[in-house]
């Protein structure tokens, strides 16, 4: 599948840049594809909830009644799970939600969204840009320049490009990446990718392994 490369005013440059099959042409496997999301919202938890235990409240330890006779449940000291107040039987404790999947099902998962993309045209390729300093206002027209202004815009570098990160940070549909932490959310999330000459070279190295 060729690609026509832009310049950053949304012209042809007259080169084409040629997909690579393995990545961008295979069958998308769903199910990959699931496990991988699935595993990057798990990381995103914090797992920090936390209930108090019987052991763990404020309370006396003086038993409240007899043990037996009363006419009710026996019960022992004012922290008891059964009263108001008391601690909590079975409850959440802080833990890690994250769980591991094998390297093969990250590349393949990572293949199948890129492929996803490829299907639905939603990739841009661009020639390789920098910025002097942070300018919002410059990354917008960028965006107008390229017809991706409106849409959820995931724009893939080479390298960490502090300069181009801080003029996309405070736009709400755009998102900034380098190409080798690249990652199947990030790609499914966004309706186009904007992809650098030099990303694919690297996305290149990366998932054709």
């Amino acid at each position: 599948m060729e690609v026509s490369v832009l310049n950053i005013n949304g012209q042809e440059t007259g080169r084409k840049v040629t997909l690579n099959e393995s990545i961008f042409g295979i069958e998308p496997n769903d199910h990959v594809i699931y496990l991988d999301v699935k595993q990057y919202l798990a990381n995103q938890r914090q797992g920090t909830a936390k209930t108090k235990e019987r052991s763990e409240v404020s309370g006396s330890t003086r038993k409240l009644g007899r043990q037996k006779g009363g006419g009710g449940a026996r019960r022992g000291d004012i922290n008891s799970p059964v009263l108001v107040g008391g601690g909590r039987v079975f409850g959440p404790k802080p833990r890690d939600y994250g769980f591991k999947l094998n390297k093969k099902v990250k590349s393949l998962a990572r293949r199948s969204a890129l492929s996803y993309k490829a299907q639905e045209n939603a990739i841009v390729v661009v020639e390789d840009f920098s910025m002097d300093a942070p300018k919002t206002k410059y990354f917008v027209n960028i965006a107008k320049n390229l017809k991706v202004d409106g849409k959820k815009t995931l724009l893939v570098l080479p390298e960490v490009n502090k300069n181009v990160y801080l003029s996309a940070r405070n736009l709400q549909r755009s998102e900034v990446m380098t190409a080798s932490s690249l990652n199947t959310y990030k790609v499914l999330n966004a309706d186009v990718l904007v992809v650098t000459e030099n990303s694919l070279k690297t996305i290149d190295e990366i998932l054709a392994k």
